[in-house]
């Protein structure tokens, strides 16, 4: 019989309501220096602010909120090439909706800081691109962490978790692991009167490293030109 060292409470497990948890238990995992070089969605810092993490070494956002941000899209980072060792990336989870009173997209907070995408596609372009562009700067065998949400759009399912993992194998990375939070305050909208679909209390880290995928997908990244 095998016997373990860890107990069960120090076991690193996949999933977890609190953020704190899960950014912890990857730290743990695959960046035991704790250091994180780059947040380009780095915003206010909270995920810093609530956890023990050290700042980043560059902070970006596209609408900076601190002093010491560098106004920087995700896709297009003031950066050299092969020069950094490891990425927290919290991009936005939901496109603009028509907002008929004000004439415009988007009046959330999500779409205030980066912008609003008229469609999921022009979102999961965004990803894209931001994702070729970690791929750019990052070093070999670095890390790069993606926080991403599942969206429900125009009576829709969009499995983003899953375009988010080919666009990192297509641009060079390994999807090395997977963490679900989930929500502890779980609050239902009156809005919508008939469900069509699961209402959504988790989302996922996606934890790459840069190195040629050890497994084969079965997917058609290679033939799409888009």
């Amino acid at each position: 019989m095998i016997e373990f060292a860890r107990t069960n409470k120090d076991v690193i497990k996949t999933v977890s309501d609190e953020q704190s948890v899960i950014i912890d238990n990857i730290l743990k995992l695959y960046i035991p220096s704790r250091q994180i070089d780059v947040d380009p969605t780095y915003s206010k810092g909270n995920f810093y602010k609530k956890t023990i993490i050290p700042e980043p070494k560059h902070k970006f956002d596209l609408y900076p909120q601190t002093e010491d941000t560098i106004q920087s899209s995700a896709d297009k980072l003031p950066l050299p090439d092969n020069s950094v060792n490891s990425i927290m990336f919290d991009p936005p989870f939901v496109v603009g909706t028509p907002n008929s009173s004000k004439g415009k997209l988007g009046s959330n907070i999500i779409s205030s800081r980066f912008g609003s995408f008229k469609n999921i596609e022009e979102l999961w372009k965004f990803y894209d691109a931001s994702i070729g562009e970690f791929s750019r700067i990052i070093n070999d065998n670095g890390v790069l962490i993606v926080k991403c949400q599942d969206t429900i759009s125009s009576s829709k399912q969009y499995l983003s978790h899953i375009e988010v993992i080919n666009y990192g194998i297509r641009h060079g990375f390994y999807c090395k692991d997977l963490f679900i939070q989930t929500t502890k305050n779980r609050i239902l909208s009156g809005k919508h009167k008939v469900q069509m679909h699961a209402r959504k209390y988790h989302c996922y880290w996606v934890v790459f490293t840069k190195e040629k995928s050890k497994v084969k997908y079965n997917n058609t990244w290679n033939e799409r030109t888009d």
